[in-house]
């Protein structure tokens, strides 16, 4: 086999300006835009200089006290994102604060975009809210069915940064938004701090072709820092291999950014994946360290098994073994995390080291 050089692949894609713009006009295909072209030619011409000049963070400042290279240039996005992370963390370690459930609508699907029809995993978001709240908790609703159905909501790829090194993956993720390639509108920069924020997440998700719908696992994948993420772009001084390699070499710790917090999971189909999905999801989240609030917060199955699509909320509505399932998941993850921060349950692993963390 002959020697490949592993920092090198395919050559980059650059654009031709012509081809750039033909690209950025797209986003201005409506007619209303037609007399505002010379404004239009005035942006596309900004647009191309910060990307043939790869200004991935332009507005930028120097890290301060606290990192491993205070004059070092650091993106003002990230130190913002860091900032509400660590404001979550306060609010989360503060014994006077309400403690927080964070409810998590796997669905890709709302009535306000193309399905014109609510998703059942809304529904049964809904249903278990009530639970949290009269157990005392304060209740926040992530809907990743936002991402298809809200102006400027998305979330980009995981570029893997963590296969080259575990010190190149920045807790939180330094990799968006890059303003040069136009991958701005990242939502992950507000997703983390509700996580850090949590002392119990449940997730209730359908399947998609036997897996996590493509928003989910967009969100599943950029989470990815929070398992050993490195807090300190400074210490890479952005991103640079060889830096990350050597600080990985030489003992990286493997800070697991939300341990402890406990979690429920709801996975349901209609015909086939409901278990493995649910199987998938667990062993996702207790590889983050976080703690299953036990066999009763664990649940897959199905509504309306293998009927007709169109029948499928009147499916749910009779299902109600299955609805009451879904509360059995809430109730115990509330029982948990009370019980947690009573002092009367742990996690009983916690204090063992890991001999080999990755």
């Amino acid at each position: 086999m002959p020697e490949i050089d592993v920092r090198k692949g395919m050559p980059p894609v650059k654009l031709t300006r012509d081809e750039f713009e033909k690209r950025y006009r797209c986003r201005f295909i409506d007619p209303a835009f037609r007399p505002l072209d010379r404004e239009l030619r005035a942006i596309v011409d900004a647009a191309w200089d910060a990307y043939s000049n790869s200004r991935k963070s332009p507005v930028t400042r120097k890290a301060g006290p606290g990192f491993a290279d205070p004059d070092y240039e650091i993106s003002v996005d990230w130190l913002e994102a860091r900032e509400a992370i660590l404001s979550a963390q306060r609010r989360h370690d503060d014994d006077a604060e309400k403690p927080r459930i964070l409810l998590i609508n796997g669905s890709s699907r709302s009535e306000h975009t193309c399905p014109g029809e609510m998703s059942k995993t809304w529904r049964l978001i809904k249903s278990s809210e009530p639970i949290f709240e009269e157990m005392g908790f304060a209740v926040d609703i992530l809907d990743l069915s936002r991402l298809t159905s809200e102006f400027g909501r998305q979330i980009h790829p995981c570029k893997s940064c963590v296969s080259t090194s575990m010190a190149l993956c920045h807790w939180p993720c330094s990799c968006y938004p890059n303003y040069s390639l136009g991958q701005t509108d990242d939502w992950m920069n507000d997703i983390y701090p509700m996580w850090v924020a949590a002392h119990g997440i449940m997730i209730v998700t359908p399947v998609n072709w036997y897996h996590t719908p493509t928003a989910l696992k967009a969100m599943i994948d950029r989470l990815v820092c929070a398992d050993g993420g490195n807090p300190d772009p400074s210490s890479t001084h952005g991103k640079k291999p060889e830096e990350a390699k050597a600080l990985e070499l030489n003992g990286w710790p493997y800070p697991r950014h939300l341990a402890g917090r406990h979690f429920g999971v709801v996975a349901h189909g209609d015909s086939v994946g409901a278990e493995t999905l649910r199987r998938s999801l667990v062993d996702w989240l207790t590889d983050m360290s976080l703690v299953s609030a036990g066999g009763m917060a664990e649940t897959g199955g199905y509504i309306g098994y293998m009927k007709p699509y169109a029948t499928s909320h009147e499916a749910l509505d009779k299902d109600r073994a299955f609805q009451e399932e879904v509360l059995n998941v809430a109730r115990a993850l509330g029982k948990a995390v009370i019980l947690h921060r009573s002092g009367k349950y742990d996690e009983p692993g916690k204090g063992l080291v890991d001999p080999q963390p990755k």
